[in-house]
């Protein structure tokens, strides 16, 4: 069983995240869910305080070899391992995820339209706009209550790496989506999204 692969893309804090459940939700056990998150780079090999030196904003933090094998699995529908980070230690857990082969996948990430490889294998792909201040009050709810960080240092990471690469990296990716979505629109957007990832499933790539 082929699937079609659908792309969610947008800044850190813009609700591609929230997209892509309530895109799979709405596919009624037709789509699978992953994220281009589950795929950074391993830092074992690395000190702890090398570790958070890391820039994880910049798109080298990516296995992208990995990342482009199993978008190939999935599109060819096998059965494949995804791997689980661990965002605590910056590093890969022990653990997999075994893949369920279904005939959507529903991917979010901040750079899936960087590559022109990766872009020909979108079925469908929807960029979220979202304010900058926007992004930064739900990074300063999620990282205090998830990662256990404080609010300064969300903050400092926010100004000297998440800023400055979303205009360098991901801003730029909107011309390249099938359809841009701004983020207050999504709830209302949504029957329609769910319409036009289901028009995969019986004729080619969706146009907006």
């Amino acid at each position: 069983m082929k699937a079609q692969l659908i792309a969610v893309v947008g800044g850190s804090g813009s609700g591609k995240t929230w997209l892509a459940d309530r895109l799979v939700e709405g596919l009624n056990g037709m789509a699978g869910r992953m994220a281009l998150d589950d795929f950074y780079r391993d830092l074992s090999h690395l000190e702890v305080e090398e570790r958070e030196k890391t820039n994880f904003d910049r798109p080298g933090a990516i296995d992208w070899a990995l990342f482009r094998r199993v978008l190939s699995q999935l599109k060819a529908g096998l059965s494949v391992e995804i791997p689980v980070y661990d965002f605590g230690s910056h590093t890969r857990s022990g653990s997999v995820r075994r893949w369920v082969p279904r005939p959507l996948v529903v991917l979010d990430g901040l750079w899936l339209l960087r590559r022109r490889e990766l872009r020909e294998m979108w079925g469908f792909s929807v960029f979220v706009e979202c304010e900058e201040e926007t992004r930064l009050a739900r990074r300063l709810e999620r990282d205090q209550h998830e990662r256990n960080r404080s609010p300064e240092s969300i903050r400092h990471q926010f100004a000297h790496q998440v800023s400055p690469m979303h205009r360098r990296y991901i801003s730029g990716q909107a011309v390249r989506a099938d359809l841009i979505v701004h983020t207050d629109e999504v709830t209302s957007r949504m029957p329609d999204l769910v319409n036009r990832c289901r028009q995969l499933l019986s004729g080619p790539k969706v146009r907006s």
